[in-house]
């Protein structure tokens, strides 16, 4: 579990996931080269330092080398986000996130270290299109490339039987982490759990088979 996480640049998209890492209970170091932005997030975060991270020695005074995690939020500028994201690979940091601002960009994140890369824009875009398209789809994560965890709405295809019945698993790789009725949100659904029309399920597994599941449930 993540304990401490620093976040450099404090832009809207960096001050968000700062925010709501602290929030969450995660000790957030909040990074920024203009003080204003520092200063938006001071009162919330554990520590919120006015400074330059493409400054190695800068970087290293403030031990963000022993962070759990590290978030680099200045996809606008291309050439500091992969300076600073070599940079804290040279220092063994354990974990980088970087945002990136087009898909050569993302690339280039990867071949220079960064262990995950997010293009928020675009993850966005897709998100909302695929829940426009897909009605019964509330709402979905992708995990990795062949990966998601998806909310979609119980339609009569699948409403009237157990989990066990349903056997989402074996029929379509998809596994039920959760289920919520209303107000209810079951985190441990059992397999002989009926599901009814209008539940929402919460379902992670691969790509392929949830797309045919999804398919079903549009169809009904």
């Amino acid at each position: 579990m993540l304990k401490d996480v620093a976040v450099i640049g404090l832009g809207r998209f960096g001050a968000s996931v700062a925010v709501t890492l602290q929030q969450s209970g995660v000790s957030v170091m909040g990074i920024d080269v203009l003080q204003e932005n520092v200063v938006a997030v001071a009162g919330v975060l554990t520590q919120a330092v006015q400074a330059d991270a493409t400054d190695e020695h800068a970087v290293k005074e403030l031990g963000v080398r022993n962070c759990d995690a590290v978030v680099v939020a200045i996809g606008s500028n291309v050439s500091a986000s992969l300076l600073v994201t070599v940079m804290l690979k040279d220092l063994g940091v354990k974990q980088i996130i970087a945002k990136a601002s087009t898909e050569l960009h993302a690339r280039a994140l990867k071949l220079v270290g960064a262990d995950r890369v997010v293009l928020p824009e675009r993850d966005m875009g897709k998100r909302i299109a695929n829940c426009l398209t897909s009605p019964s789809l509330l709402d979905y994560i992708d995990l990795s490339p062949d990966h998601s965890v998806m909310e979609v709405t119980v339609t009569e295809f699948l409403a009237g039987k157990t989990l066990r019945q349903l056997d989402l698993r074996n029929r379509y790789d998809a596994n039920v982490i959760a289920f919520r009725r209303g107000n209810h949100m079951n985190m441990a659904p059992r397999a002989d759990d009926s599901i009814e029309t209008g539940d929402v399920l919460v379902l992670a597994g691969g790509n392929e088979g949830l797309e045919k599941l999804l398919s079903k449930l549009q169809s009904r």
